[in-house]
């Protein structure tokens, strides 16, 4: 039996590898999974340039791969010869940085004579919250990060339908930019929430965005725009940093809600990188649904995810992957 799984991820500028452990069924239910090794190389060489520089993503990963894996091991108590599958990113992200852990996970598995799955990294993020209890579906899931902001009922394990999408930036993005506009610091998401906590949600008014919307998709360019126009009139940092935030947040959560009470869901999954901001968590604890949130460590970018993705397709009993697949820059989980 295929007990412990290897995840790679390198779709953008962390790179992640993970590892997870199937468990036994026991008491007439389904074997749970536990996240036995985390480890995460969060790349600081773009905080220069304000956002991601490809090129340096792809050699960083290069650089680094193999230590973050002796790493991963360590943690978890493990030797490559314990492994017993291996998973990696696919797509979406850049096609120069995918490879980089596509290829190493690939000749990974094949040396060791075990199955390879290519992974889709926005099913990887629904999967993270699996680390926290045994999702059933249906539910809804909502994946907002620096790349991503989709809304997908998940009909059933595998089955995904887009409910709506951002029309712009991705929420994260959003974060950056205005991050980068009141001068707090890259990432934008943590610096933002940071000064927060020392500002005035009340100072700057912003308008909700899509207001009046029958749809369920987000965007955030009208956010952008209004917080440009509060900082040329001389809005202090903190404040512009609480105002924004409260506008996002609310914008995302009542999106979010209005989705689960048409489509009748009551669990919503929530993940990706502003998964892990405080003002969101604790909005959607105040709307009556059943939220799950990833663990500790897997609303970023990493491997852990993706592992707990090959997991899942293991239990399903798919086919594994040729290992002839490629890197997808663009690959939509559904339409």
């Amino acid at each position: 039996m295929t007990r412990f799984i290897l995840g790679i991820d390198t779709s953008c500028d962390d790179t992640g590898v993970g590892i997870v452990e199937l468990l036994p069924a026991s008491g007439g239910t389904g074997g749970g999974v536990e996240v036995r090794a985390n480890r995460v190389w969060s790349q600081t060489v773009h905080a220069q340039y304000g956002g991601v520089m490809p090129e340096l993503a792809s050699r960083e990963h290069v650089e680094r791969i193999d230590s973050i894996l002796g790493d991963a091991l360590a943690e978890a108590g493990l030797d490559l010869t314990d492994l017993g599958a291996v998973a990696a990113t696919s797509g979406p992200g850049l096609v120069g940085a995918l490879l980089v852990g596509l290829m190493y996970g690939k000749g990974l598995a094949q040396a060791l004579g075990v199955p390879f799955y290519a992974a889709h990294h926005l099913e990887g993020h629904i999967f993270a919250a699996a680390s926290e209890e045994q999702l059933q579906a249906p539910y809804l899931a909502l994946v907002v990060s620096g790349g991503h902001t989709h809304l997908f009922d998940v009909v059933q394990e595998g089955d995904y339908r887009l409910v709506g999408a951002t029309l712009d930036d991705a929420a994260g993005e959003a974060f950056d930019k205005v991050a980068r506009l009141c001068g707090l610091g890259y990432p934008g998401g943590p610096a933002i929430s940071e000064a927060a906590t020392r500002g005035d949600p009340d100072a700057v008014p912003f308008k909700e965005p899509l207001k009046g919307q029958k749809a369920f998709d987000f965007s955030f360019s009208g956010l952008k725009t209004a917080a440009l126009l509060a900082h040329k009139a001389g809005a202090k940092p903190e404040d512009l940093a609480a105002s924004f935030e409260r506008a996002a947040v609310g914008f995302l959560v009542k999106t979010t809600v209005r989705a689960a009470e048409h489509l009748g869901r009551r669990t919503v999954v929530v993940s990706g990188g502003v998964a892990a901001n405080r003002a969101l968590r604790d909005a959607f604890a105040q709307t009556g649904l059943h939220v799950v949130f990833p663990g500790k460590g897997l609303n970023t970018d990493n491997g852990a995810m993706i592992a707990l993705a090959g997991a899942a397709a293991l239990r399903a009993g798919r086919e594994p992957s040729p290992l002839s697949v490629g890197a997808q820059a663009y690959a939509p989980l559904a339409q």
